[in-house]
């Protein structure tokens, strides 16, 4: 598996979180850079939720350039085909993926994998996205250690019996994620669209979007050329830029 060529990286042991060393660190690196740790002690989700991080798992962020705040927002779309990508490539004997928009990755109808996106800001002027990235090689939280409602957090480990390494797992998802990024960048989002709806859960059926004052719910027609979740409801089509989504 070849590194793609350009792209830094830095190893770390412990840390607060590999997001945070990509917002302190944006400055310094031009180029894409990814930043990895062994353990994080301040892990956070969607919505500032904390986010269970133990040794085993893999913990990265890639420092990202990109001045547009549109096309840096659609990056999580390239994450998860790149996690996808790299989960197959590692597993290879057949387990059910399948993407869970906005940003997690399932496995066996279980979250296998979360990616969060921060813009990243050098003397108060866009830079750049930190494209935030965790996946249970080893060890998934308890049920207790997630939010209501929630699905069932699943590991590589517990699911499929294969052992992977961060490190390994770093290399089949640095590439992925080059080879999705340049698709996005030379033909823009609609065959990344096209490929991330392929590996879509719950495509056509009834799902729930959590807004903060609202639960709206539909059916999941597709994602939108923006990125938006789009739910035909009783009363017409919505769509939908942010939500947590409940099955």
């Amino acid at each position: 598996m070849n590194w793609p060529a350009g792209v830094g990286h830095f190893s770390f042991e412990e840390v607060t979180s590999t997001l945070d060393l990509a917002r302190e660190q944006a400055a310094h690196h031009p180029n894409a850079t990814w930043f990895t740790a062994t353990q994080q002690t301040a892990s956070r989700g969607r919505r500032g939720r904390s986010w269970v991080a133990p040794v085993g798992n893999f913990y990265g962020t890639l420092s990202l350039p990109c001045v547009n705040l549109e096309t840096a927002s659609l990056r999580s779309f390239v994450a998860a085909l790149a996690v996808y990508d790299a989960l197959s490539e590692l597993m290879r004997d057949g387990p059910k993926l399948a993407l869970k928009w906005p940003n997690d990755v399932l496995l066996n109808d279980g979250k296998v994998a979360g990616i969060l996106l921060e813009s990243l800001l050098v003397n108060g002027k866009m830079w750049g996205v930190a494209v935030g990235i965790g996946v249970n090689l080893t060890t998934a939280p308890l049920m207790s250690q997630v939010e209501d409602g929630a699905i069932y957090p699943v590991s590589v480990k517990n699911e499929t019996g294969v052992d992977v390494t961060p490190d390994t797992f770093l290399k089949h998802l640095a590439s992925a994620f080059a080879q999705w990024d340049g698709q996005l960048t030379t033909y823009g989002f609609a065959p990344i669209r096209t490929a991330w709806l392929a590996r879509a859960a719950k495509l056509g059926e009834n799902i729930t979007a959590r807004l903060p004052n609202e639960d709206v719910k539909g059916r999941f027609d597709t994602v939108d050329q923006n990125g938006h979740l789009v739910l035909k409801t009783a009363n017409g089509q919505r769509y939908i830029a942010a939500a947590d989504i409940f099955f």
